[in-house]
């Protein structure tokens, strides 16, 4: 496996940015299959190498990793600021795709992250379920207008990611999102959520669970002893592999 670190321009953004990809060397077929893989809330393009084994796990799986960094804007095209969701989910795809010869077809692009990435996640898959054949939250936020008025109050940050106004209902609330695409009927990626019995989100996650749960949609759910913590997250990537390829 290649780790590369790649600076380069983004037009979205209108300035230099950077990402860390995994890419396998020598692959088994003509293009390979991508994972966007995501951040937390505190973290860069860089914390999924520093604190997990995910070059070992991904190893023999014909699987580019592509880890942007998109600071704490929660995935966001923020208000009278910077576009970040067309950043992460156009922009850095295209580039991929063109620097490590990643295929563009539905089955083989899919995309996870934890806490903030894993609400990030969701919501590029769910905003636009004919992209992704998986996606995947690890201890996701799953009710950002539950934090805007707690967590964030008194954030200006992040509440300046949603024009400083309640997301709830909106297209930035996975529920929403979720029961709205539901309704129309539209063909989803296959979701997977997992959460820590003892993380701070538990009870948004289980919420969310028992809401997917009564849908008609290719959903799975998992839960273990955990925290908000890195031993969490490390041990349950190699689960969400395992799912994505099963």
């Amino acid at each position: 496996m290649a780790l590369i670190h790649l600076n380069f321009h983004s037009s979205v953004l209108g300035m230099a940015c950077n990402l860390d990809a995994i890419v396998p060397e020598r692959p088994s077929r003509d293009r390979l299959r991508m994972l966007l893989l995501l951040h937390g809330h505190s973290d860069d393009g860089t914390i999924w190498q520093r604190r997990t084994s995910i070059e070992r796990y991904v190893d023999g799986r014909d699987l580019a990793v592509v880890m942007p960094t998109a600071h704490r804007s929660y995935y966001c095209d923020i208000p009278n600021g910077l576009a970040y969701e067309t950043f992460i989910g156009d922009e850095v795809p295209a580039i991929a795709r063109n620097l490590f010869h990643i295929s563009d077809a539905r089955e083989d692009n899919y995309v996870a992250g934890l806490s903030m990435g894993g609400y990030g996640a969701f919501k590029l898959a769910l905003r636009h379920p004919e992209r992704y054949a998986c996606a995947a939250s690890l201890s996701g936020v799953m009710d950002i207008g539950a934090l805007f008025h707690t967590v964030y109050a008194n954030d200006p940050v992040v509440r300046a990611n949603f024009g400083n106004a309640d997301p709830t209902g909106g297209d930035a609330d996975v529920i929403a999102l979720l029961r709205r695409r539901v309704a129309e009927g539209a063909t989803l990626p296959r979701l997977y959520q997992c959460c820590g019995t003892e993380d701070f989100l538990y009870e948004q996650n289980v919420a969310f669970r028992d809401m997917a749960r009564a849908m008609p949609i290719d959903y799975t759910y998992d839960e273990s002893p955990g925290t908000h913590n890195w031993l969490f997250w490390d041990a349950n990537i190699q689960k969400i592999l395992d799912w994505i390829f099963k």
